[in-house]
């Protein structure tokens, strides 16, 4: 069992920046793959980003394309979500997710991921 711990939502206005931080509790994230979801109000759970833990393989949404980026820290564990240029519609609760690594397919369902942290609010103010 993975558990996920995420931190570092706020409330920010537009424009400015924000890191989110996954953290598997008791163990690293080498063979998974992580991902970032979002679901913001009235609205469906949508994909952001992944990356692959061992390669360090991203992709993004193209909504945070150019904006956001997705690393790791191997040395101290985490998987980070660097949110610059943030906008009103990036509002959401952000979740991270993860799944064993099984092949270099990006998968960006959030059914293909069985583990899933807290979430962590983001609000960006106009």
């Amino acid at each position: 069992q993975v558990q996920l711990v995420e931190s570092g939502g706020g409330l920010v206005q537009a424009g400015d920046s924000l890191r989110l931080s996954c953290a598997a509790s008791g163990r690293t994230f080498s063979t998974y793959r992580v991902a970032f979801f979002r679901q913001a109000p009235g609205k469906e759970r949508e994909f952001v980003t992944t990356i692959s833990w061992d390669s360090g393989v991203t992709y993004y949404a193209d909504s945070v394309k150019g904006r956001f980026t997705v690393s790791r820290d191997i040395a101290k564990k985490p998987v980070y979500l660097q949110m610059n240029s943030l906008k009103p519609e990036d509002t959401a609760v952000y979740y991270c997710a993860a799944r064993r690594y099984t092949d270099s397919f990006i998968y960006t369902s959030e059914d293909q991921y069985p583990y899933w942290g807290q979430g962590t609010q983001v609000t960006v103010s106009s």
